[in-house]
């Protein structure tokens, strides 16, 4: 009982604070979205989402670490595939990729005031349960990486909301992966699920979070062919990592 409480008390403060501090974010991006080049405000708003994202966690007592960033080679840009356990998720991933990076992110978040311009500066937006605006974010993911920009994807394509470590993944990160011939780095986020628990509303509770990046997965000489196998292969790497550090979870 004490702890349902004290977990919506925490909810809301853990709101409150993200409102706050998002007001003055939205702002800086906006400056340099409209007067700095792509190139500047790509890497400004990636900056600029660390530095508030190394602030804001701390204050609701969810301290982020890092490993595994010395997988990222410099010179090369990477497609990052990142289990996807709950919302606290978010905050993590895109941020915790050291270069700028655009994430496929779902359209209806864009429509949430002054949150929503933020979140587009960083994202590619798709409608999920459309076919057509889903193929339209290929090209839009391959210019990305073709300008040397990381791709942070979510190969479960929502919340894993069953009780296996990983929900099963789509094909998408993978055909993107092969055909820009672009390595793959995994990305193992822990901890999100102690925070937001999916069978609670406006409750939370803080964790400690860690997110390892693994050792690049080659996807040279692949055709279209090869998808199933590297999605596998993938899944497998990543489920296997997941499960052998459980107490992380």
């Amino acid at each position: 009982m004490i702890k349902n409480i004290v977990g919506r008390i925490y909810f809301v403060y853990g709101m409150l604070l993200f409102a706050i501090t998002m007001i003055p974010v939205a702002l800086i991006f906006w400056l340099f979205k409209t007067f700095a080049s792509d190139r500047v405000a790509s890497i400004a708003i990636q900056r600029g989402f660390q530095i508030w994202m190394g602030i804001y966690m701390p204050l609701i007592f969810c301290p982020v670490t890092h490993k595994g960033r010395e997988n990222f080679k410099k010179g090369k840009n990477y497609v990052v595939t990142m289990n996807h356990n709950t919302l606290a998720d978010v905050p993590v991933s895109s941020p915790g990729i050291p270069g700028p990076n655009r994430t496929l992110a779902k359209v209806e978040m864009a429509k949430i005031p002054i949150f929503g311009y933020i979140y587009k500066c960083g994202s590619i937006l798709v409608t999920r349960q459309d076919a057509q605006s889903r193929k339209d974010s290929i090209p839009q993911m391959l210019d990305a990486l073709n300008k040397g920009l990381h791709l942070c994807l979510f190969p479960e394509g929502t919340r894993n909301k069953t009780d296996q470590p990983l929900a099963r993944f789509y094909d998408g990160a993978f055909k993107v992966a092969i055909q820009a011939q672009k390595p793959i780095i995994c990305g193992v986020i822990f901890g999100t699920r102690a925070i937001l628990d999916s069978n609670k509303k406006m409750w939370a509770w803080p964790h400690k979070i860690q997110l390892h990046f693994l050792p690049e997965i080659s996807t040279e000489g692949l055709t279209a062919s090869d998808t199933d196998m590297l999605k596998q292969k993938v899944f497998d790497t990543m489920k296997t990592y997941y499960v052998s550090h459980p107490e992380l979870v």
